[in-house]
């Protein structure tokens, strides 16, 4: 395999391991090749039992009681959300599910269109605005894609992969993406006098508002940080998917002037809505310093908030100070 995913390193070995009964038919080479097992021993050596005019591997097994004494039952969803992903994920890629406990129909995920479908998937129920941008580039054995789409939402939904497995910690390659956003963003709105002279930069989180983005990334030797592998840790990940996507998504803004217009501003209302809501905070702040704190002791308040109609009286002691409260 040119790249491969998995969560420990051990795969099909350890769910042999723990099965009472686990039994695989290979086809190949013209041939269906069968070995059994019972709990991680095979019951004979591997053989043959007929011809196959296709490839493929097929593998039944059925978890350990003793082991498993709490959960033995699949989750139909959870399944087929995660049979879903991986065809997104691997566009052309078809994949079955069928639960025989059930009179259910099987179901079928195919998606030519890989991460683009799947930003399709996500905003279907939203209402978009402009339709998705796809990129994908390879460099130095490192396959980098990247789909994104705006809608009319405030909240962000970034997903990103590494040879198939959900980084939902993020890492290198998310990092990466971001990066590439917002500096593209920026430079396209600066170069085309769509900020005004005195505008700040819109930040990464004014030009994430709204924004649902699948970054997939294939590696030969990903580097996770930590067991779980929730966060990719590859140095150069980082570097190739900027470089790659922000090439990618400057040509798409610059090729399509109407739809650049519409991702500028929307960074430009969350900018506005986020300066708002900062000087809105900072006067609260200040009311609540001068109404709680800014009177301690023996202070007394003035009756007038009209600074020409009052008058600041210093006195020593309270009986010098009378009945001036």
């Amino acid at each position: 395999y040119k790249v491969f995913g998995g969560l420990h390193g051990v795969g099909a070995s350890v769910v042999n391991a723990l099965s009472t009964e686990l039994e695989v038919f290979v086809h190949r080479d013209g041939n269906v090749h069968y070995q059994a097992f019972s709990r991680g021993v095979p019951n004979e050596d591997l053989k043959i039992i007929g011809e196959a005019d296709d490839t493929g591997t097929r593998t039944h097994f059925t978890p350990d009681p003793e082991i498993f004494k709490e959960t033995r039952t699949y989750n139909y969803e959870t399944l087929s959300n995660r049979l879903r992903e991986l065809a997104f994920l691997n566009k052309g890629l078809s994949i079955s599910i069928e639960d025989k406990r059930t009179d259910k129909e099987p179901e079928t995920f195919f998606y030519e269109g890989g991460i683009r479908s799947y930003v399709e998937h996500i905003n279907r129920t939203k209402e978009v605005l402009h339709e998705p941008f796809y990129a994908e580039k390879e460099e130095d054995n490192i396959n980098v894609e990247v789909a994104l789409q705006y809608n009319d939402g405030f909240a962000s939904n970034i997903y990103s992969f590494a040879n198939n497995i959900n980084t939902y910690e993020g890492g290198t390659h998310e990092s990466g993406f971001k990066t590439g956003l917002t500096r593209v963003i920026n430079d396209y709105a600066r170069k085309n006098n769509l900020f005004k002279e005195n505008d700040p930069n819109l930040t990464g989180d004014d030009v994430r508002e709204g924004l649902t983005a699948i970054i997939s990334i294939k590696h030969p030797d990903p580097q996770f940080e930590g067991q779980t592998k929730t966060k990719l840790g590859n140095s150069e990940a980082r570097t190739i998917t900027d470089s790659a996507f922000s090439e990618l998504f400057s040509k798409f803004l610059f090729e399509n002037p109407d739809t650049a217009r519409i991702v500028v501003d929307k960074g430009l209302m969350a900018s506005r809505a986020r300066i708002a809501a900062k000087k809105a905070r900072e006067l609260t702040r200040r009311k609540g310093a001068l109404e709680i704190s800014s009177l301690p002791g023996k202070l007394a308040d003035c009756s007038s908030r009209d600074a020409t109609k009052s008058e600041l009286y210093i006195v020593e002691g309270d009986s010098a100070g009378g009945s001036a409260k």
